[in-house]
């Protein structure tokens, strides 16, 4: 999700859910240290709870990037061991490292005792010729006697050679149940299933197996998936948010964006997907990714946005019931 959930994206998402989980997207750890920390890890409180997901294989950086995260109050440091692009394994982290499984180890030890904080790990099932559940199972032993509690668990092995990441998204076949049987066989772990997973209720199917459910990419291109979580997942009694109370709640973010020299278009390339499966879905996706991009373009598009899309919505609706 690198270049996806950043600030402006999470605080979209957390107006459709209250209580899930946000993930920032991977960051490395010598970024960390050494870039523009405020820019690259900087997010309001109101993005709680939220993880930082970090980057990287150096036990030392990663122990320093970690205890930045903490300080700025992450509730979450997750080690990203998932990502097989190349531009990852030249740098010696992602997916590669479940070859290493020693190495990573060492890694969350030296994060866990730099912080406070909680330290996850998110992998594969497994790379390359690495297609065993022992092998799995044995990643896994060798991480959580260093104290990783949590694993996140993409249901796909990774191929590091031959794949792209986006084919590493889907070519690879989905084996829910060797993470199912992960799970059992670790009940005493944390096990939260991520690959493949578009909605709601099927999430909810899974969480008769593991811990919990993330969602990535059907959660960013059809992202009101997210208004049904808290109902569904978290037993939260409260109505789901609508699109246009999501929008509305946006202005005032994006009015605060804006006065700190801001593009509107940093936050609504992330809005593009609301309408997604909604008859004027195209017109949304159309009219924002026409005028949010012009120079001085401000917080009037999205009313006008909402006005737009909701007012063809009502003609639609009275149309079909005529």
């Amino acid at each position: 999700m690198m270049d996806w959930t950043d600030r402006h994206c999470r605080a979209f998402h957390r107006q459709l859910t209250k209580h899930a989980l946000l993930y920032t997207e991977m960051v490395t750890a010598d970024a960390v240290i050494r870039g523009d920390r405020e820019h690259l890890i900087g997010f309001s409180e109101h993005e709680h709870p939220i993880a930082l997901q970090l980057g990287g294989s150096d036990p030392i950086k990663l122990a320093e990037a970690a205890k930045i995260g903490a300080d700025f109050g992450y509730d979450e440091i997750n080690l990203n061991i998932g990502c097989p692009s190349d531009r990852v394994q030249e740098g010696r982290f992602g997916a590669c490292l479940m070859a290493e499984p020693q190495l990573v180890a060492d890694c969350v030890g030296a994060m866990r005792v730099s912080q406070p904080v909680a330290v996850t790990v998110k992998c594969r099932i497994g790379i390359d010729d690495q297609d065993d559940e022992a092998d799995l199972q044995r990643f896994i032993d060798i991480v959580a006697a260093a104290g990783c509690t949590t694993f996140v668990v993409h249901a796909r092995k990774a191929w590091l050679k031959g794949l792209s990441p986006k084919e590493n998204r889907e070519v690879p076949p989905i084996d829910y149940g060797r993470v199912y049987r992960l799970k059992a066989a670790r009940p005493e772990l944390e096990i939260v299933l991520n690959g493949g997973i578009e909605t709601v209720g099927a999430a909810q199917a899974h969480l008769d197996h593991v811990d919990g459910v993330m969602l990535g990419r059907a959660a960013y291109q059809n992202p009101f998936v997210l208004a049904d979580v808290d109902r569904i997942i978290f037993g939260d009694a409260r109505d789901a948010p609508t699109r246009t109370e999501v929008l509305e709640a946006l202005i005032t973010y994006a009015e605060h964006h804006l006065e700190k020299g801001g593009r509107l278009s940093n936050i609504t390339r992330h809005v593009l997907g609301l309408y997604h499966g909604q008859p004027r879905g195209k017109v949304f996706r159309r009219f924002l990714s026409e005028q949010a991009t012009r120079s001085g373009a401000g917080v009037e598009v999205l009313r006008e946005a909402i006005e737009l899309v909701e007012s063809r919505l009502n003609r639609h609706d009275q149309s079909r019931a005529a």
